[in-house]
């Protein structure tokens, strides 16, 4: 049987550290899904319910902590929930929010195994999740520089604490991509800058100093994708966020991001993130906040 694993495509931007989603509900309705970015979500009051990541699959207790890697498919079912009101807490964080060379430091090399750990999803035990879990539901109450330094104390803690246990194959996981290409750079650097308008293969072609078919080529090879799923993505990222933020109408936000045709916006939405633009908005009743 093939499982349909959906890419979810985040509001985080480039020009952010994290975010953090809370929110409180009675069930798990958002589908088995991975992203780029990384991931820490706390539960509580959801014993019963289901955890799957990657190849593993655990009914959860009372109160839970799990850290999830870049791409690992991930999803929590409400499986036995009893309707009980369940308290949720996720941040969501760039896979190279902190640069490699600076986790070699011998004070973040904990961080770095930690998050090499995380490709396989990390479960933390419960009284770390209980000591962590209030500094986290502060954080969605604090803003700027002070943030991210008490997002970079909680990973620390949480790297060195005891009991964590790896929940997914090795072989399962899927390996990190770094673009290690200048070229590849620029392009998705100005595909973030134009992303409103409209953006042709010949433009990046000559931004990457190739010819279109070349530049076709070692784009996907470089990335996993081709270019006109990789400018769709970026885009769809950018309406995600002018969904959770304004209040512009949908068809304003397609416009707004490069979409010239309100019912292709629609149907290329819904593929992608499983729901209507309409239905984003609505699902996304909790406070979230971008640092």
């Amino acid at each position: 049987m093939q499982l349909n694993i959906i890419k979810e495509i985040t509001p985080l931007t480039p020009g952010d550290c994290f975010t953090i989603f809370e929110r409180k509900k009675r069930d798990f309705d958002f589908p088995l899904h991975h992203h780029e970015e990384m991931e820490l979500n706390y539960i509580v009051n959801a014993s019963g319910a289901r955890r799957v990541v990657g190849d593993h699959i655990e009914e959860i207790g009372d109160i839970e902590l799990v850290l999830v890697g870049a791409n690992l498919p991930h999803v929590w079912e409400t499986h036995k929930l009893n309707g009980k009101e369940i308290h949720e807490v996720t941040i969501q964080f760039h896979k190279d929010l902190f640069d490699e060379k600076f986790l070699r430091r011998n004070q973040l090399r904990i961080i770095r195994d930690m998050f090499e750990k995380a490709k396989c999803g990390i479960l933390f035990s419960e009284e770390t999740a209980k000591n962590i879990g209030p500094r986290l539901i502060k954080l969605n109450k604090q803003h700027g520089f002070d943030s991210v330094l008490e997002l970079m104390s909680i990973l620390h803690d949480l790297s060195s604490s005891r009991s964590m246990r790896t929940l997914s194959d090795s072989t399962f996981s899927q390996a990190e991509f770094s673009y290690s290409s200048r070229r590849v750079e620029k392009v998705m650097e100005y595909i973030n800058l134009n992303f409103d308008k409209q953006i042709s293969l010949a433009e990046v072609a000559r931004i990457a100093n190739m010819t279109e078919v070349s530049f076709s080529r070692f784009f996907k090879n470089r990335t996993g994708v081709s270019f006109i799923d990789s400018l769709i993505e970026i885009r769809l990222g950018h309406a995600s966020r002018k969904l959770i933020d304004t209040t512009e109408a949908v068809s304003e936000v397609a416009y707004n991001c490069g979409f010239n045709n309100i019912s292709n916006f629609n149907r290329i939405f819904k593929k992608k993130k499983g729901c209507t633009p309409k239905e984003f908005r609505d699902n996304l009743s909790g406070h979230r906040i971008f640092v």
